[in-house]
């Protein structure tokens, strides 16, 4: 019998107005001085304040590092830690992005460390948890606020990797769709459909269980009913408020099972041509997924039978047709590009992609369908 196992963090708010719980973690912590990773849209915003003016309530004292970049390189992530050395927190909170949690959560195993960024990325079993985290999201996407991942860019390989390491997993979780008001479109698109990559991916993965298939369904049946809507209207938190859980619930899948090609192949994208990460997911989706179809067929249309039980009399191939197509729809709707060139890249750099995105084994051995350098270059080649 086959043994399987999740892990997700140990305490989860959620709700419209559950940022009033942080005063609970506060107490619960006995927490004094708190040190909060943001990034400055977030705190140009007012978002950061929410939860801010929750610490002050408490009478505690906290320092702000909101000069966090997107898509952190492994060297901007060591230099944010060296600031923060100095500080003496016993309480790590993250507001914003998949980047500032993902810089926070390192903080978490870097703060007082022997070892460095650097260490980790070539042994991530070094990590130690140092002190404890709440993660507060503040977009439809990335679920790092449930996994033990954290993506650093590698300026040398021009690609990213992963740290993971069960030390990474936040021990706190606020979920609150009123910090989500203000988000801007492309955001939502952009993070949404990177959240709706992490359940598909999660749950036609080699590695999927019955633990991680759970969530990525509920994953993928709350974004897929739910994208359009958000990123149509901006005061829709109802809408909005299930793409927060359906990104969390994908962000859990990723911990039971892990992605795939998808994001394997979008690392190059994001490493050497700085394109968002939702967005070189969004690129490649559709695409990918039609790749694998005939190793997956059966688990695409089991997603098609939770999203939209009103398709009957199909045939399997038709049902997994259907979600390939909704992919690419959503793609469209939501207005993210669709060709590399868009983004300066050019047909000559297509042996770069192939040969970096063949590296990147930690994600592509979850592909159903095994990959050679051709059908990598034929999907890079299809959205040129």
């Amino acid at each position: 019998m086959e043994n399987y196992q999740i892990k997700i963090p140990a305490c989860i708010f959620g709700g419209e107005g559950s940022i009033d719980k942080l005063k609970e973690v506060i107490t619960k912590e006995n927490a004094k001085k708190v040190i909060v990773f943001t990034d400055k849209g977030v705190r140009e915003a007012g978002i950061c304040d929410m939860a801010t003016q929750k610490l002050t309530d408490c009478g505690v004292d906290y320092e702000i590092f909101d000069n966090l970049k997107p898509e952190p390189s492994v060297y901007d992530v060591d230099n944010v830690i060296k600031k923060t050395m100095d500080v003496k927190g016993d309480l790590v909170i993250a507001i914003g992005g998949g980047s500032v949690m993902d810089v926070a959560k390192l903080a978490t195993v870097l703060m007082g460390a022997e070892y460095t960024v650097f260490d980790l990325v070539k042994e991530p079993s070094l990590a130690k948890k140092k002190i404890k985290s709440v993660m507060i999201p503040t977009t439809c996407g990335t679920g790092s606020e449930a996994t033990c991942n954290a993506i650093v860019a590698i300026p040398e390989e021009s690609s990213k990797k992963g740290i993971v390491n069960d030390m990474l997993i936040p021990d706190y979780v606020i979920l609150d769709a009123t910090l989500l008001a203000k988000l801007p479109k492309k955001i939502v698109a952009a993070t949404g459909v990177d959240a709706l990559a992490h359940a598909v991916e999660c749950f036609t993965s080699k590695k999927a269980t019955p633990f991680s298939d759970t969530y990525a369904l509920a994953s993928a049946k709350l974004i897929f009913g739910s994208i359009k809507e958000a990123y149509k209207d901006e005061d829709n938190l109802k809408a909005k408020g299930d793409m927060l859980l359906g990104a969390f619930y994908g962000g859990v899948a990723i911990t039971g099972s892990g992605t795939t090609a998808v994001h394997a192949l979008s690392y190059p994208l994001g490493g050497k041509y700085h394109i968002a990460h939702g967005v070189s997911n969004a690129i490649l989706f559709s695409h990918v997924m039609a790749f694998n179809k005939d190793a997956c067929a059966d688990k695409l249309a089991m997603i098609c039978d939770v999203v939209n039980p009103e398709i009957t009399g199909k045939t399997i191939d038709q049902k997994a047709q259907y979600i390939i197509e909704q992919i690419a729809d959503i793609v469209k709707y939501t207005k993210i590009p669709t060709r590399l060139e868009q983004f300066g890249v050019k047909g000559e750099d297509i042996d770069f992609l192939v040969q970096a995105g063949s590296e990147q084994q930690r994600l592509l051995v979850n592909n159903m369908k095994e990959l050679s350098l051709e059908d990598i270059r034929e999907i890079y080649r299809k959205v040129m």
